[in-house]
């Protein structure tokens, strides 16, 4: 058998492999696959030997995978779980294909979700799956094609394509400023300072650019979006967030500015898609909808 023949078993043989695996069980996995107990452990045998090493420990009706086994089975799991989406995109949507997306999730209640109908109804042979992610992660495995992100474009192994920056501003609640005599910003570090996780050193940045010292004082810290802003809008400090994502808030004066000047952060939002992925249509041509989207947004 030539190396590369060896190097590519037959999907039925990881398919049986996989699910003995995952199942613990040469009869759970015939059940789940619609096959006999005897074909299964022959599809595995024949993986065996055509890789030249156990993939599991027999112990009479019991059976553990090996350690090289229990690493191969993750490999190809994920393996397997492309070659479903891939087919299940084709099958579903001959003109089109499935787009498995990650975002930051306040990005995309309050940016992206008002947006897209624009991109569906545009493309309609293109279905949009969702995942949450926040920070960088390793694309490997998560059947994941593309991601928006806020950070830097040195996402390892990825392509980032820049969208937009974000400007914060200090924001409180209506009468709050008064109420505290925080007549400017030399008096922010007396109040209390809501801090966002994502962006934990945001506040120590303003007060350094501006030649301040910053508080010694933490402040409150608030894992989610929505929650620092309902902290915020309910008086228990001041807040420094997005500009762009607390519009409604601003125009509707449940939050106001306490400086008529914003704050630029040094990140910025990146549509990042993974090399191997960079070709599949469907992530170009949200991309490219995606960075329309953000100019006329901007300007």
């Amino acid at each position: 058998m030539s190396s590369s023949r060896r190097l590519l078993p037959s999907t039925s043989a990881l398919a049986a492999f996989e699910a003995v695996a995952r199942l613990g069980s040469f009869t759970r996995a015939a059940a789940e696959l619609d096959l006999t107990q005897g074909a299964i452990s022959r599809q595995v045998l024949a993986l065996e030997a055509q890789l030249g090493r156990p993939l599991f420990l027999r112990d009479g009706r019991r059976v553990a995978l090996t350690p090289e086994g229990a690493e191969y089975a993750e490999e190809i799991r994920a393996a397997l779980r492309q070659i479903r989406s891939a087919s299940l995109g084709l099958v579903a949507n001959v003109r089109g294909g499935i787009l498995n997306l990650a975002i930051l999730p306040t990005f995309g209640t309050r940016w992206l979700m008002p947006r897209l109908p624009e991109f569906l109804e545009a493309n309609p042979g293109i279905t949009v799956n969702f995942a949450t992610r926040i920070g960088r992660f390793d694309f490997a495995g998560t059947g994941l094609d593309a991601a928006i992100q806020i950070g830097q474009p040195d996402w390892p192994g990825a392509d980032s394509t820049f969208l937009m920056t974000e400007d914060m501003v200090p924001v409180c609640a209506p009468g709050h400023r008064e109420a505290h005599g925080l007549s400017g910003p030399e008096d922010f570090a007396r109040a209390t300072l809501l801090h966002m996780a994502s962006r934990p050193t945001a506040w120590e940045r303003w007060f350094r650019d501006r030649g301040l010292q910053p508080p010694a004082e933490g402040g409150m810290q608030f894992e989610q979006f929505a929650m620092v802003t309902q902290a915020c809008m309910a008086g228990l400090g001041i807040a420094l967030l997005p500009e762009f994502l607390i519009g409604q808030e601003l125009r509707t004066g449940a939050l106001e500015r306490m400086t008529p000047e914003g704050f630029r952060n040094r990140d910025a939002y990146y549509y990042v898609t993974p090399r191997a992925r960079s070709t599949y249509a469907p992530a170009r041509i949200f991309r490219d909808w995606l960075v329309d989207a953000c100019n006329a947004s901007a300007g």
